[in-house]
């Protein structure tokens, strides 16, 4: 059985529309087929499908209802027939899977002890609405079979897909620029270790492609790829899937700020202190980290899935529980895309594990858990560089730190990804509404206002953090321009906090008829020194 079996809504067959395999007898000749090289339980798969399911459909009947005249399909219309046939090609399907003890894309059943398990497409849809209307135990277990059955069978078809090397066609994969995009795109890379880099524009140059775009960009100019020996093919494809496991739909935990954060770990391996320090494989890491750390966030947080009783919380113990996710499914991408499969089992094993410990590092529950002992380190001066834990310890404070860096930036970028974070904070604060929940922290737009929320998010989380790696990179000019941002940002938040609306000022205007006032008195945000 696969590892994580959730249920799953009626967006299932939308987000997976682009795989490209039809499941009717009847396909026409014309369409794509497919015909995965393997045999398994007695059945040669090096079919094209139409006959495939003509031969499943006749193991079947010989299986369970042996011989069958022409009498035991009347009073039955065809759609009956094929809805059936499609249910027992799932459970045929689902058989084969039982009998191999391989999942579909690859990775080991959780039969296995010992081995890492990895998982994929695993938080959406991220609530169970027939779970939250009712009471626990009265979902029925045939429904929950059917659902889950639906999903191995897909899982199944789309890495048959996978394995033989074809990527999904879907609009989002054609990276197709003109020539004057494409040029803005590389004039931007070459700046892309400043700190006024503009990754919304970037993304837009890239035609919504920033990840993949960046991603190729760093680790050719690292040195990555020559060094480790990668295949393109299989970066691209890697990379691919990562950028299309996050939601667009997510105002703020999208593709963007995967590249967002990428670009600013960049900067900070940059810096004198690391650069001097790192290997090949702790840039390799690091900027792999920053791009998969919310791969396939649901745009709800972990109090959320919690109360919800969503299956990442159960399957985590209430735990880490995105973070969690998130290193999973990279390791699930990992060996989907067979990126380093030419690599020795134990430094393949060894990437994952690491790259799971800087994941999971990102989790802001373990905050002063990292911030105490980076402060202890810098207070006894006993940071040690040469040493491999010391290395690997502040590659989880630097992606800490790109993670939560809008505040950092200029004025304009950071208020564009305050009001992105807020935003998604107020869609949970209405879903939690809309089912009588209780509206977590920060999520009441009716209560917690943006400039309220960036200043508590800026003094109790961002300034700490940020106050010690400055004391770690000093003397830095990146450092002193972040925390310069910083403070004028938070400035800015303080003033707009306590200032009445741009809609507040218009409407006490028309009804007080106040004298007319010098053009700009009350524009707004926008016009705040």
């Amino acid at each position: 059985m696969p590892i994580l079996e959730g249920l799953w809504g009626p967006d299932l067959r939308k987000r997976d529309s682009g795989l490209g395999v039809r499941v009717c007898p009847d396909e026409h000749p014309g369409s794509r087929v497919w015909t995965p090289p393997v045999t398994c339980a007695g059945l040669s798969l090096a079919l094209e499908l139409p006959a495939l399911i003509r031969q499943l459909r006749a193991a079947w009947r010989a299986r369970w209802e042996g011989p069958q005249g022409p009498e035991s399909s009347e009073g039955r219309n065809w759609v009956e027939e094929e809805l059936e046939e499609i249910d027992k090609v799932k459970e045929i399907k689902q058989d084969i899977e039982n009998s191999t003890h391989i999942e579909a894309d690859g990775r080991l059943n959780a039969v296995h002890a010992g081995v890492l398990l990895a998982e994929r497409r695993g938080s959406y849809p991220p609530i169970d609405l027939r779970i939250l209307k009712t009471r626990p135990g009265e979902v029925e277990s045939g429904t929950r079979r059917k659902l889950k059955r639906l999903l191995s069978f897909q899982r199944y078809c789309h890495a048959s897909r996978l394995l033989r090397g074809l990527m999904p066609h879907t609009p989002g994969s054609l990276h197709l620029l003109d020539d004057d995009y494409l040029g803005q795109a590389a004039h931007m890379l070459s700046k892309v270790d400043t700190w006024t880099f503009d990754i919304f524009l970037f993304d837009r140059l890239t035609n919504g492609n920033s990840l993949v775009t960046l991603m190729c960009h760093l680790f050719n100019a690292c040195g990555l790829i020559h060094h480790f020996q990668l295949d393109m093919v299989k970066l691209h494809r890697f990379l691919g899937m990562v950028q299309e496991d996050y939601h667009s739909h997510n105002p703020y935990h999208n593709s963007v700020h995967a590249a967002d954060v990428t670009q600013a770990m960049y900067c900070y391996l940059k810096e004198t202190k690391l650069a001097e320090q790192l290997t090949p494989l702790d840039v390799l890491l690091g900027l792999m980290a920053a791009a998969a750390h919310d791969v396939d966030h649901p745009g709800v947080n972990q109090p959320f899935l919690i109360k919800t009783r969503h299956h990442l919380a159960s399957l985590y113990q209430n735990t880490s529980v995105l973070e969690s996710h998130h290193w999973r499914s990279t390791v699930g991408m990992l060996r989907e895309s067979g990126l380093l499969s030419h690599l020795p089992a134990d430094v393949s094993q060894d990437i994952e594990q690491q790259l799971g410990s800087l994941i999971l590092a990102t989790d802001i529950n373990r905050q002063n858990e990292f911030l105490m002992t980076l402060r202890e380190h810098l207070d006894n001066q006993d940071m040690d560089l040469q040493l491999a834990t010391h290395r690997h310890f502040i590659l989880q404070i630097a992606l800490k730190c790109a993670d939560v860096c809008n505040p950092c930036r200029e004025w304009e970028l950071s208020k564009q990804w305050s009001e992105r974070v807020c935003e998604e904070f107020y869609r949970q604060g209405d879903l939690e509404r809309k089912f009588n929940l209780e509206i977590s922290p920060l999520c009441d737009q009716q209560m917690d206002s943006v400039p309220s929320i960036q200043i508590g998010f800026i003094s109790y989380i961002v300034e700490p953090l940020f106050e010690e790696w400055q004391r770690f990179t000093e003397p830095s000019m990146l450092s002193r321009i972040m925390m310069g941002h910083l403070h004028k940002n938070k400035a800015r938040w303080s003033r707009l906090r306590y200032e009445p609306t741009t809609a507040e000022t218009k409407s006490y205007s028309h009804a007080e008829e106040p004298e007319p006032e010098p053009e700009g008195e009350h524009d707004g945000a926008e016009d705040i020194p």
